[in-house]
């Protein structure tokens, strides 16, 4: 019977030749006793000969009944991924593929079965575009079956395959910082603060005034894991797990007994780098797989300083996109900001970064054309501008603190008022709350005055008029740069602990350090404790230029560990 034309969802079931009841009636006659429909139904469905009405027909009416598809009809399922789909018809096809969705995201214990039968189809003579498209749709639901210990047991072993199979290990490095990733961008760093601040007020409800007399704490069991240490957030409490598993990974693979094997972690920071390049720079906002790198990067002062010439080469490369570019910028300020364990190296590097900033601004000036402040075209430039702000913010009191003399000879040296004069402007386009907390510091220092540019921007900023669900809106991009800083405050609750001893946590400034600020238009007070938590005041308007390139569907919101608004001036 031909059906290449039929709209089978449309029209009635074809009538063909069948024995027994219907699915329904079999299914209802099996629990009973009564076998002996069901044994005719998994011979018709078995037969060679059958006919692609009758495919069709069978399952139609599966699909009507697929939540009673249970572990106890096994055997009936495997008889149905044994019949022969591949080649037939379009209309079985599609009516097959429609059935595997339906069964797998009901009856997710024959996921496994489902993936085998469809990867058995690929041998010679076979229609490999259709089995790629069943496979498609049977991984959507691979989610449906994540679970965290799963997950967790799945890792370790995948990474203790590569103790003994080294040539493995970029691959499954590859496969599962790629997971991991995925989970990152999928749980907003405000979305998982929300959490944790909802249930801490919902543990503090659950507190009765009576309870509380009698310390507890000494009769719970040791191995019970701590209920404070799991995340309130499921996709945040899974990548925790997932973050603790790789940094033990990393850690016994770096060390033989507890002392650090030299070449071995070079291998390893070889391919955790490659896989950097390949899949965490590209991704824009993600919050904690990149500590992968940052935690190996400090078992050895020369493992961090050459990520940061990696970086380094990636921002003053022409040949690169400028996304990366950019990105690169955003890993290098930040790098420098937070790591504890380089402190020699911030110097060469900013002395690096304003050599190649001066060096773009000669380019600009001799070019003989008016330069504008163009974020397209000078996008890697005012990245680079912020990333020598942000370091200056969080290192400035160290390079002052020893000899305050030779601090502000060295900080003088850096010709920051060319920087911030220049006709790029880059006070324009940098995060206000690290423009406005730059400009405080070289202030109070006296080596450079921006207040006078930061006010000239101010008066030229121009709004933009946006449709919301209550009507027009007028708001400012305040982020036209699409910043992030890769190592703001990491929020994982377990695998924390291998991270606060090597991260330089943001410290308040000194009275003398900042300046008076006028009520009303600057920002509260919360806002400031916002910087200190490594927040950002949220913000309407925010215009994304840098899309994530790993899934846009999950591009977080830019969250970023910047100074307070309440610094800037009126």
């Amino acid at each position: 019977m031909e059906l290449d034309h039929r709209d089978f969802l449309n029209s009635p079931p074809v009538k063909t030749v069948r024995f027994g009841g219907t699915v329904v009636e079999t299914l209802a006659k099996h629990k009973l006793g009564d076998s002996r429909d069901y044994e005719l139904l998994k011979h018709q469905l078995a037969d060679p000969e059958i006919k692609d009405a009758q495919i069709i027909n069978w399952l139609q009416e599966f699909r009507s009944c697929v939540t009673q598809l249970t572990k106890d009809h096994e055997q009936l399922i495997y008889t149905i991924l044994r019949v022969p789909w591949v080649g037939r018809s379009p209309a079985v096809v599609e009516e097959y593929m429609v059935f595997l969705s339906n069964l797998v995201s009901a009856q997710t214990v024959y996921l496994c079965a489902c993936l085998k039968m469809v990867v058995s189809h690929f041998t010679p003579s076979r229609n490999f575009n259709q089995c790629h498209q069943a496979l498609q749709l049977i991984t959507r639901y691979l989610c449906f079956v994540d679970c965290c210990s799963l997950q967790e047991c799945y890792a370790h072993n995948l990474l203790r395959v590569t103790m003994y199979i080294p040539s493995l290990r970029r691959d499954v490095l590859e496969v599962i910082i790629g997971k991991m990733l995925k989970l990152d961008v999928s749980a907003a760093r405000s979305d998982i603060e929300e959490a944790e601040e909802n249930a801490a007020l919902s543990q503090r409800a659950e507190v009765r005034p009576e309870e509380g007399l009698f310390d507890m704490d000494e009769d719970m069991s040791a191995d019970v894991p701590c209920r404070a240490a799991v995340m309130a957030h499921p996709v945040a409490d899974r990548l925790d797990t997932l973050m603790a598993v790789m940094m033990a990974y990393i850690k016994d693979a770096c060390h033989v007994d507890g002392s650090l094997h030299v070449e071995r972690t070079k291998d390893l920071y070889r391919d955790v780098l490659n896989v950097f390049d390949k899949l965490i720079l590209p991704t824009h906002a993600s919050a904690h797989v990149q500590y992968t790198l940052f935690y190996l990067c400090s078992f050895r002062v020369a493992l961090a300083e050459a990520f940061l010439d990696h970086l380094w080469k990636i921002l003053q490369s022409p040949s690169q996109p400028a996304v990366l570019r950019q990105a690169a910028a955003g890993y290098l300020g930040s790098f420098l900001a937070r790591a504890k364990f380089i402190p020699v190296t911030v110097r060469a590097c900013l002395d690096l970064l304003l050599s190649w900033i001066h060096c773009y601004i000669d380019s600009q000036d001799s070019s003989g054309r008016q330069a504008c402040c163009d974020i397209s075209l000078h996008g890697p430039f005012y990245t680079a501008c912020q990333a020598v702000f942000y370091t200056l913010i969080f290192r400035h009191r160290a390079m002052l603190e020893n000899n305050m003399k030779k601090g502000l000879e060295y900080l003088q040296s850096l010709n920051l008022e060319r920087v911030v004069m220049c006709q790029l402007n880059p006070l324009k386009v940098c995060l206000p709350s690290v423009t406005s907390m730059f400009a405080a510091i070289t202030r109070t220092y006296q080596v450079v005055f921006c207040y006078t540019i930061i006010e000239r921007n101010n008066r030229h900023v121009l709004p933009v008029v946006r449709s919301s669900a209550g009507g027009d809106s007028v708001t400012t991009n305040t982020n036209p740069l699409d910043s992030f800083f890769p190592f703001d405050p990491y929020l994982l609750k377990r695998s924390v602990q291998l991270i606060e001893p090597l991260y330089q946590v943001w410290e308040e400034l000194a009275d003398t350090e900042l300046l008076p600020t006028k009520a009303g238009q600057q920002g509260s007070r919360e806002d400031e404790d916002d910087f200190l938590c490594g927040e950002t005041p949220q913000t309407e308007g925010i215009v994304g230029m840098t899309p994530s390139s790993y899934d846009s569907s999950l591009h977080s919101p830019s969250c970023v560990g910047s100074p307070p608004l309440t610094f800037q001036r009126p």
